[in-house]
């Protein structure tokens, strides 16, 4: 059971429910199985992209852990700190889609390495032209670190947005993508619920509830029941449809 399934199983025992069964049929579709009637199944709410890969729509956050990755690597790679002592901070910021790593590395390397037998080194940042939009932002860590870079994280453009809007494109695509995966078994059940984490709004206000009711639309999916909670309190549920 991951975080996310767990916040619900809290959820539904705080509802009053005792028979909570997680699996009942194994890993298949429901995740929970609720007074062994009502078919619950578990999904975070989170902002997505489709990068035109072909894999469809990813959450913005798995996205960007290939280049993270790399980045991090890459940095680690270039070694030590020189006999200076110094060690420097690198921040990114990148618009989608991303450079390809081979122009990106070698943009990486024109500035980078300069700056390493750089007598005189200063803070500096720049957009690099690698393709897309990608900023480099470069500062002096307070102590030596083990190597000379160290990664300080990163942003990433196409989080954000005007929330309502955020979470109601992104619990369309939600609901799609679990309406597709229930398909085979929503015979088996008579009532079905999905339930999701929200990891864009973090538990909307209750103003904010009412402009969600006011002007987003659901198209529940053949889902009855469609609730939002706060991953941070089981107790904060926000239910969007009915």
């Amino acid at each position: 059971m991951d975080s996310s399934e767990a916040l619900v199983e809290t959820y539904l025992k705080g509802l009053g429910y005792t028979d909570v069964r997680y699996e009942p049929d194994g890993n298949v579709p429901p995740d929970f199985l609720v007074n062994g009637r009502i078919a619950v199944e578990v999904r975070r709410l989170n902002q997505n992209y489709d990068d035109g890969d072909g894999k469809g729509p990813r959450g913005l956050e798995e996205a960007a852990i290939p280049l993270w990755r790399r980045i991090r690597d890459y940095l680690t790679d270039l070694g030590p700190a020189p006999a200076s002592g110094q060690s420097w901070y690198v921040y990114y910021r990148f618009s989608r889609p991303p450079p390809k790593w081979k122009d990106l590395k070698r943009e990486l390397d024109a500035v980078l390495l300069p700056f390493m037998t750089n007598s005189e080194p200063q803070p500096f940042e720049v957009r690099l032209n690698a393709g897309g939009e990608f900023w480099l932002k470069v500062f002096q860590a307070p102590s030596a670190k083990p190597t000379f870079f160290r990664p300080a994280g990163h942003s990433d453009q196409q989080f954000g947005g005007w929330l309502i809007g955020e979470i109601e494109a992104n619990l369309e695509l939600c609901i799609t993508e679990k309406t597709g995966k229930v398909a085979c078994v929503r015979s088996n059940y008579p009532e079905w619920w999905l339930i999701l984490p929200d990891q864009i709004g973090y538990g909307l206000d209750d103003f904010e509830q009412e402009l969600f009711l006011d002007q987003a639309s659901v198209n529940a999916g053949g889902f009855d029941k469609i609730v939002l909670l706060d991953p941070r309190d089981a107790k904060r549920a926000f239910q969007v449809y009915p």
